[in-house]
């Protein structure tokens, strides 16, 4: 028997020389091994682009809208579960405190329309609210900026601070109402008197956080300013104030919350158009209802000047103060 043998064909690739039967097969060559073998741009179909792709927006957009929810849901069930308590506890009419929906049915007229004017005394909620808060917009802006440099002046200095801590400490118990009478007899005038009472009251956390910021300030930023010799004004502005406004804005925080609270104890006492008098004069008058939507107003009002000062700091310190 003869074997016949056949002779095989060569042809020559970019492996070697390879028999035509194997250089016959397909290879799928992948945008990365392409690219290895330098034959060129990677296809269009292939290209990891950072665009946005619809999905991933949604996808976004759903997140951030949680989190909202998550912020927001907690608080409103709360309120609507104290509310329906707070309506079968007092829905008895030998009730000492009226309810919610007694309240709604007599006050209706301050929460629908808290700026109309009827006369001089009778004025909104919300104008009333306005002229409480110029009053603590002087008052703690004097105090924000006395109390900062009073508290640069002791946190730089130990002879200030030994000097005048002990009196800061002891002046900053005294109860805000206190110091009426005194701003009476010397103002004679209960506009400035409310002022005096709201700057007096708010003036001590700003100068005690401050302080101790200025004194937690790095011993490394106090030599590059020995370094670069700067002098005691160019010192407080690029190096005092930016190292230590975490502290200040945790100080005007706790400020402006007693300012608020300050203006509404003094407004009862010193008559006007503030919000603390109407509060009075709801009580001597036994309009409760208008008393308990006066409180929510006060409550909503303090809660956003607290934001809008963090909201600031936020700003002011880069992410780094208290929120």
């Amino acid at each position: 028997m003869t074997a016949h043998v056949r002779s095989t064909d060569f042809v020559e690739t970019s492996a070697g020389r390879l028999p035509a039967t194997v250089a016959a097969i397909p290879v799928e060559v992948t945008p990365k091994a392409a690219n290895d073998q330098g034959d060129g741009p990677v296809p269009a179909a292939h290209e990891n682009t950072d665009q946005p792709t619809p999905r991933s927006r949604f996808a976004g957009l759903a997140e951030k809208s949680g989190e909202w929810l998550a912020n927001i849901v907690p608080p409103l069930l709360v309120v609507l579960a104290l509310g329906l308590i707070w309506e079968m506890a007092f829905s008895s009419p030998t009730a000492s405190l009226p309810p919610p929906s007694k309240i709604w049915a007599e006050a209706k007229d301050l929460i629908l329309d808290p700026f109309f004017v009827m006369g001089p005394q009778d004025i909104g909620l919300g104008l009333r609210v306005m002229t409480s808060l110029q009053r603590v917009a002087i008052g703690f802006g004097l105090a924000a900026i006395v109390g900062v440099l009073l508290g640069a002046l002791v946190g730089q200095s130990v002879w200030a601070m030994r000097g005048l801590d002990p009196v800061f400490q002891v002046l900053r118990t005294v109860p805000p109402l206190a110091w009426l009478p005194i701003s009476l007899a010397g103002f004679r005038d209960a506009n400035p008197s409310a002022i005096f009472v709201i700057f007096i009251t708010s003036i001590w956390p700003i100068i005690i956080n401050t302080a101790v910021g200025i004194r937690n300030i790095p011993q490394d930023y106090r030599n590059v300013a020995a370094v670069l010799r700067l002098n005691q004004v160019e010192f407080f502005w690029r190096i005092m104030i930016p190292s230590a406004a975490p502290y200040i804005f945790t100080g005007l925080r706790i400020g402006i919350g007693l300012s608020w609270l300050a203006i509404v104890a003094a407004e009862m006492l010193t008559g006007g158009v503030g919000i603390g008098f109407f509060i009075w004069d709801a009580w001597n008058s036994s309009r409760l209802p208008d008393i308990v939507v006066a409180l929510f107003y006060i409550g909503v009002v303090g809660f956003v000047l607290d934001r809008l000062v963090a909201f600031a700091g936020q700003i002011a310190t880069r992410g780094t103060a208290a929120s």
